[in-house]
C-alpha cells in the first residue's frame, strides 16, 4: 500500500503480510540509494511479509544544493516512519534496517524513538571522514596503486576536511585538488575537483557514533561482508562492543560479499546473498513472537 512519512510528505509504500503479522521493520537508506525501489529495500518487502514481518520502506529526503542529508534529519524521519509503521501494524515489535549510511542513521534513531530490534548492514562504528578515509585508500590498493599513492591520498583528504572544517583557507586546499586530479587513481578518491564555496558543508563528517551506540540496549544484528572495501570491519565492530554493552549483539560475516549483501559485487534482487537470507530470517524468526 502506498503511504507517506512525516510532515516532509515522503512517498512511501507499506508492504503487509497476508498472514497475521509478526512484526515489522523500517528501511533506512544507502548514501546513494535514496529511493524506496532499491533492490535492496524490494528485496526485504519481497522476503520478509512471507515470514509475518511488515516492511515500510520510503524515499529519502533529497539533497540540498548538493549537500547530504543530515544524520538528524534522517533520524527525524525515520521516526516519523515508525509512527506510520505503528499506525498498521500495532503492539507488534518493531526495527530498524539500515544500509551503510544508513546504520549511523538508524542507531542515532533508536536513541530518541525506542525500537525492539536493528538490523544493520554494513555498519561503520567510525566517523564519516575517518571510514572514507579507509574507503578511499582501500580503493586505491585494490585497483593496484601503491603506498606512496595511497600516503598522498591520505594527506590530500586530510587537507580537504580540515577546509571543510574551517581550518585551511580554500586557495590553500584547492590547489592542492588542482594538482591533484591529474593523477590518475583521482577519480577513485571521492573528492570533488572544485571544493564548495563555503566550510560547513559536511554537517557530519566527524559524528562520532561510540556515545550513541552507549545508549542501544536492543538486539543489534550487525552484517559485514568479509571483504567490505569501505568500512574498517575490526576497528567498528571494536567500537560497537566497547560502547554497545547493554545491546545485545550478533555479528555476522558473509561470505563473497562486499560493501552489500550481494555476491560478486551484484546490483540486483538475483545477486543478493542466500547466506545474508539466512542470517536475517532465522535471526528475526528468534526474536519475534511466532505465527499464529
Amino acid at each position: 500500500m502506498e503511504t507517506t512519512i512525516g510532515t516532509a510528505g515522503l512517498p512511501a509504500v507499506l508492504d503487509l503480510p497476508a498472514a497475521p503479522v509478526r512484526g515489522g521493520l523500517v528501511v533506512l537508506h544507502g548514501s546513494h540509494a535514496g529511493q524506496r525501489s532499491h533492490f535492496l529495500y524490494a528485496h526485504l518487502a519481497r522476503l520478509l511479509p512471507r515470514a509475518g514481518i511488515a516492511v515500510l520502506r520510503y524515499d529519502r529526503r533529497p539533497r540540498v544544493d548538493g549537500h547530504d542529508v543530515p544524520l538528524a534529519d534522517q533520524a527525524d524521519d525515520a521516526s516519523a516512519a515508525l509512527t506510520e509503521l505503528r499506525r498498521h501494524v500495532g503492539a507488534v515489535p518493531v526495527g530498524l534496517w539500515g544500509f551503510s549510511q544508513g546504520a549511523w542513521a538508524a542507531a542515532l534513531t533508536a536513541t530518541r524513538h525506542p525500537v525492539d530490534f536493528l538490523v544493520l548492514v554494513g555498519c561503520s562504528g567510525v566517523s564519516p571522514a575517518r571510514q572514507m578515509r579507509y574507503g578511499t585508500a582501500e580503493q586505491l590498493r585494490r585497483h593496484g596503486y601503491g603506498p606512496a599513492d595511497v600516503v598522498e591520498l591520505t594527506r590530500l583528504r586530510a587537507l580537504a576536511e580540515d577546509y571543510l572544517r574551517g581550518d585551511v583557507p580554500r586557495a590553500v586546499a584547492q590547489a592542492e585538488l588542482d594538482v591533484a586530479v591529474r593523477h590518475p587513481w583521482f577519480p577513485l578518491a571521492s573528492l570533488p575537483e572544485e571544493l564548495p564555496a563555503t566550510p560547513g558543508t559536511w554537517t557530519d563528517m566527524d559524528y562520532d557514533p561510540e556515545p550513541v551506540l552507549t545508549r542501544l540496549t536492543c538486539p543489534v544484528l550487525l552484517c559485514w561482508g568479509e571483504t567490505d572495501a569501505w568500512i574498517p570491519i575490526e576497528d567498528s565492530l571494536a567500537v560497537w562492543r566497547r560502547a554497545a554493552r547493554d545491546a545485545e549483539l550478533t555479528v555476522a560475516r558473509l561470505a563473497g560479499c562486499d560493501h552489500a549483501p550481494t555476491l560478486g559485487e551484484g546490483e540486483d534482487l538475483d545477486s543478493v546473498s542466500p547466506q545474508y537470507e539466512r542470517v536475517l530470517l532465522g535471526w528475526l524468526d528468534r526474536l519475534l513472537p511466532p505465527a499464529g
